[in-house]
């Protein structure tokens, strides 16, 4: 019982530091804090309460600023309450579910917000998905509506959904062309003529909280759906305890939203007071403007964002300052070669690599540090989260043995929406990577559980020979996977994306995975790509390329 009370005691303790720290924890006037204590009671921590405290407590401060312009917290409240009242006059109701299928703009931060506040959960989708995953997802989730920016009118239709649409980014918004007016955003309800329409008026609480529906990214299968309730205070906690990350900062969301990493940074921004810069659509040299024009304090990445970037030419790069930056957090896949130690030789030690899973959320954080010590490791576990390298006969294997990795936090997914949920061992429920503990305490990811291959009697991961050849100077990406081989049952095959056709041979690579790694490791054969197929969070689908559906 003494031991029991002794360790909430010091988990208080170091929740009540690291939001102090942070800046989340600050004086606020009597009426400020009844009027916040009331909202999350009466809305919760979702983005409902959440935006709707950051109106309370910073009302003209901007809080997001995309192509479009800018919006205060004060307007992100007044416009999300009129879309939730012309929702609810289109048929979505409490209890219901809404598909949103949008860039990063206000148009998917404005929908989020108004389906919260009626008491809806929000379906967050792919927008790399093709038609047949959106229609086998929908027709799952059987979603009331539909939100959508105007260029996946084709997939919609393609999808065979079949339920009301809202349009919320039409191509008239574009500055690219702004005198476009198409049939769709003239037929279709767009979330701007819903807010104009609606009034700003305060909302009644729903008795349904809301949840967000995060799908997995689908890259071996139909996607599946994560649903989380309402962030606590630990699942922010947990971040800022190894993320320096203060109040009142500019972060440049630059991965998707509808993804995990970028979702959990918009949730941030709900504790923290974060303004939250946008673009609609990556690209690596706009990303560099709208950081350093803002300036943005820091940056929200999936690796592959880093890796664009930096094959931008130096005369490229010289052009933007980032000295503002002091926090460059990604996640989402693994960071592949030395790309970790290249970007902070370019612009500085702000770089943290963050491991994890949609069923998981973060399991640990990688620090410049870290990186710079042993820059293929995944870091440590942040505050109050365990985890735990399980071997055969779910044991706990000892430090530096291989195994299944396990997390234990409070932000483990509630099961799949189409039933199901994740391999669990003593509270602690799987990755589906398979990794190994140092006795310093930092992680190394090896790989997914069901890409290994036994090649001649030997354990290989793809993860280790891709991040070997990654660190060739001719290779610009690399994919690994296992095929058929009569002689030793398994063997690997590399894809590979060089610099220049003529940047290196076949046997130029093999010789240098065999001059890094054991012999039985080389690829047998590879394949050279103009580039490898990803998905809109910057995974390789893998499926696609032992499927042979490539351009060679």
């Amino acid at each position: 019982m003494l031991a029991k009370a002794a360790s909430q005691v010091s988990h208080a303790f170091t929740t009540l530091r690291v939001l102090t720290t942070a800046g989340v924890i600050r004086p606020y006037s009597p009426q400020v804090l009844a009027g916040i204590a009331t909202t999350l009671r009466d809305w919760g921590r979702g983005p409902a309460g959440g935006f709707t405290t950051l109106a309370l407590r910073a009302p003209d401060q901007v809080g997001l600023i995309d192509e479009l312009g800018s919006l205060t917290y004060q307007q992100m409240h007044e416009r999300s309450n009129a879309l939730a009242r012309s929702l609810r006059d289109l048929g979505v109701h409490e209890g219901d579910s809404v598909a949103l299928l949008a860039r990063n703009h206000r148009g998917f931060v404005d929908a989020a917000i108004a389906v919260s506040k009626l008491g809806a959960d929000v379906l967050y989708l792919n927008t790399a998905f093709s038609a047949p995953q959106l229609g086998e997802v929908c027709e799952r989730e059987d979603p009331a509506a539909v939100i959508y920016d105007e260029e996946f009118t084709e997939l919609i239709d393609e999808s065979g959904i079949d339920v009301t649409r809202v349009l919320a980014w039409t191509d008239s918004d574009s500055d690219d062309d702004p005198d476009t007016d198409t049939a769709d955003a003239q037929d279709l309800p767009s979330t701007e003529k819903l807010i104009e329409a609606g009034s700003p008026a305060d909302l009644t609480p729903p008795e349904h909280k809301s949840r967000s529906v995060i799908l997995t990214s689908g890259t071996t299968g139909t996607p599946k759906g994560a649903p989380r309730s309402e962030g606590s205070f630990d699942a922010g906690v947990a971040l800022l305890s190894r993320l320096p990350l203060r109040r009142g900062w500019k972060c440049h969301i630059a991965a998707p939203l509808f993804h995990t990493w970028g979702w959990a940074h918009l949730s941030l921004a709900m504790l923290m007071g974060t303004t939250v810069v946008l673009r609609r659509k990556f690209d690596p040299e706009e990303c560099l403007r709208a950081t350093s024009e803002s300036p943005c304090d820091s940056l929200a990445v999936i690796p592959v964002m880093l890796q664009r970037i930096m094959q931008l030419p130096d005369q490229t790069l010289d052009r933007y300052d980032l000295s503002s930056v002091k926090v460059v957090a990604a996640s989402g896949s693994a960071l592949p070669g030395d790309l970790g130690t290249r970007w902070m030789d370019r612009f500085g030690e702000n770089l943290y690599n963050i491991y994890g899973s949609t069923e998981v959320a973060w399991a640990t954080i990688a620090n410049p540090a870290d990186l710079r010590a042993v820059p293929g490791t995944a870091g440590r576990p942040p505050f109050a989260t365990i985890v735990k390298v399980y071997g055969e006969g779910d044991t706990e294997v000892a430090s530096g043995e291989p195994g299944r990795i396990f997390v234990g936090n409070s932000m483990l997914f509630e099961g799949y929406t189409g039933g199901g949920s994740k391999d669990m061992i003593d509270g602690l429920m799987a990755t589906g990577d398979v990794g190994r503990m140092a006795e310093d305490g930092r992680l190394v990811v090896e790989g997914r559980d069901d890409e290994m291959i036994v090649s001649g009697g030997e354990n290989v991961f793809p993860q280790e020979v891709e991040d070997c050849l990654a660190r060739h100077d001719a290779v610009v990406e690399v994919a690994a996977i296992g095929v058929d081989d009569e002689d030793f049952g398994k063997r690997l095959r590399a894809f590979v994306v060089l610099k220049s056709a003529d940047a290196a041979s076949e046997d130029d690579l093999k010789e240098h995975v065999k001059s890094n790694l054991a012999r039985y490791k080389v690829p047998r054969d590879f394949i050279f790509l103009d580039e490898l197929p990803r998905n809109a969070t910057g995974k390789i689908l893998k499926r696609e390329l032992a499927d042979g559906d490539t351009d060679e």
